[in-house]
């Protein structure tokens, strides 16, 4: 089992590769609002012009959508980091294209509170320890495509 210092740390390293992977998912999932990339397993619950809950079994995933934010937007990050005092991992990642970060607060016992972000697409769930790289590698994937689509748009 590894310890909490070695989960953190592969979570980092996760979404970092993550973001900057030059294969970024497709979105295979049409809402009223925005489409977006939906990892096999999950499901859409509820959704509604900005947000929309996911629910993969018992875990929920909440998405905040700001249409108005840019994809280099840090508005969601400087919300994050007004908690960067209570963060185990608050990382921020930039490219050409697009700003994203993904930040780990501690939760009860061995939970986790995981929210990755992307321009003004912002995920956040709960977690495991063993979870929290899987879970950041999916939450960026979705980040990533509602940004994505929405680059699409405007350029059409």
């Amino acid at each position: 089992m590894q310890s909490e210092e070695e989960a953190i740390k592969n979570t980092k390293e996760t979404a970092e590769e993550t973001f900057y992977a030059e294969n970024s998912f497709e979105s295979n999932r049409q809402l009223d609002a925005f489409s977006m990339y939906l990892p096999a397993g999950m499901d859409v619950v509820e959704e509604d012009s900005s947000n929309v809950i996911i629910e993969d079994g018992d875990q929920t995933y909440i998405v905040f959508y700001n249409n108005l934010e840019n994809p280099l937007s840090e508005l969601s990050y400087e919300s994050a980091a007004a908690k960067s005092d209570q963060a185990l991992l608050l990382e921020s990642f930039k490219d050409q294209e697009k700003f994203g970060y993904i930040r780990v607060l501690p939760d009860k016992e061995d939970a986790y509170e995981l929210q990755a972000g992307i321009g003004g697409v912002k995920v956040t769930t709960y977690t495991s320890k063993s979870e929290l790289d899987n879970d950041a590698e999916d939450m960026i994937k979705i980040a990533n495509s509602i940004v994505k689509e929405h680059q699409n748009t405007v350029q059409k």
